[in-house]
């Protein structure tokens, strides 16, 4: 603190205080700034998102339609993601899929995990086995990343995203209701 110094000369005159130079030492605000940089630059670098890897295939030009392979529909399980949390799945072509052969399931280990593990044990070709995942308009991207996660739990290495085909939206039209 700064101290105020007066002279007493003993001839009852008004003394005047000298008047001192008010500085004010800046050093600790600068270390405390330097505190807050560091702090927040380490708290930075340190907090990363969490991100899912997406390997994407290489883009490649369309082969003829006769060069295009058939998926035998015992290797193969086709899942339908639609809104509030529900999926439908199948095994079956345009002229064998109706209200009755779409089947709805959930995200549980006894849903869709069992299904797409007793599909698997079914098919004749186990190594060509392909699911083939279709969000439907209304799905919500949390529940693509759950198939995607379900998908890395039962270890099928061969899946596909796909749009709705016209047939499959109007069964699903027909089974819930619209």
């Amino acid at each position: 603190m700064a101290q105020i110094e007066s002279h007493d000369d003993g001839g009852g005159k008004k003394v005047r205080s000298k008047k001192n130079s008010t500085t004010v030492d800046m050093a600790p605000l600068v270390d405390l700034g330097f505190l807050l940089i560091t702090f927040f630059m380490f708290a930075a670098t340190s907090i990363k998102p969490n991100v899912m890897n997406l390997n994407m295939p290489p883009t490649i030009d369309k082969p003829p339609v006769d060069q295009i392979p058939e998926i035998d529909l015992k290797n193969q399980i086709t899942i339908l993601i639609s809104k509030d949390n529900k999926l439908f799945w199948h095994q079956q072509d345009q002229a064998g899929l109706n209200v009755g052969t779409l089947n709805e399931t959930d995200y549980s280990a006894e849903g869709i995990r069992k299904q797409i593990t007793s599909a698997t044990e079914r098919a004749p070709k186990k190594d060509k086995f392909t699911v083939i995942i279709k969000p439907m308009d209304d799905a919500t991207y949390d529940n693509l990343v759950t198939i995607l996660d379900e998908m890395e739990i039962t270890k099928s290495t061969r899946y596909g995203i796909v749009p709705v085909a016209p047939f499959e939206q109007k069964v699903y039209d027909e089974k819930v209701g619209k």
